[in-house]
């Protein structure tokens, strides 16, 4: 089992009420055990992150990444995340929220490929 920070609990609730359309759109096709039979769980608490999707089956993370990942303080903030996660034997896939809308199946199969 994962060590979570439990102070992260009301704000990871507060994201699953609130998610963004292409969180939304997503879940849609994770839910429900719909890939492979293997069980998702979205706004997540692992460690002291909050990731948008979880396998633990697959010991899979997906991330959404809207516009702010892609500054240059973004990306080392994700890139130290990523590397946290890592070190646990977690796998953190990434996806920008285009990639959702524009292409959701291509998304789908590369998931599916890594569980």
């Amino acid at each position: 089992m994962l060590n979570y920070n439990k102070e992260l609990k009301l704000f990871s609730q507060q994201l699953r009420k609130n998610m963004t359309d292409a969180e939304r759109r997503l879940w849609t096709r994770l839910r429900g055990k719909q890939l492979k039979g293997l069980q998702f769980y979205r706004q997540k608490i692992i460690s002291d992150y909050i990731v948008d999707f979880y396998c633990p089956g697959a010991k899979l993370i997906i991330e959404l990444d809207g516009g702010q990942h892609y500054s240059e303080e973004g990306r080392k903030k994700d890139e130290i995340r990523d590397e946290s996660l890592a070190d646990k034997g977690l796998q953190v896939l990434r996806f920008s929220d285009r990639d959702i809308f524009d292409n959701i199946e291509g998304v789908l199969e590369r998931i599916w490929s890594r569980i």
